[in-house]
């Protein structure tokens, strides 16, 4: 069991930091994928009756989707920060 647990904590982690990755890419679109892939897979679990209850499948997509959201946030204010420094260093370079 403790096993199990743990590979999941890993698959779970590994997701996180794609979302991340996605996040800070230029097309805000890339940001998006694995959020539909996490609906697509949500719902198909539920259609398949792998999650029973309505409210359980409700729960999961809503805390899933917080957590994807907040990453994507979070990349996005990454990669706008790191464009300000690049301009900060051409509008720096440019002064000389």
């Amino acid at each position: 069991m403790g096993d199990i647990d743990f590979y999941r904590v890993l698959i779970f982690a590994g997701i996180m930091a794609l979302q991340y990755f996605f996040s800070t890419r230029n097309s805000v679109y890339w940001g998006a994928i694995i959020p539909a892939v996490f609906l697509v897979w949500t719902s198909s679990m539920y259609a398949t009756h792998h999650i029973v209850s309505f409210k359980g499948f409700i729960i999961l997509l809503l805390v899933g989707m917080l957590f994807l959201i907040i990453e994507w946030e979070e990349g996005r204010k990454y990669l706008h920060k790191k464009q300000a420094k690049e301009l900060d260093k051409i509008k720096a370079h440019d002064m000389k």
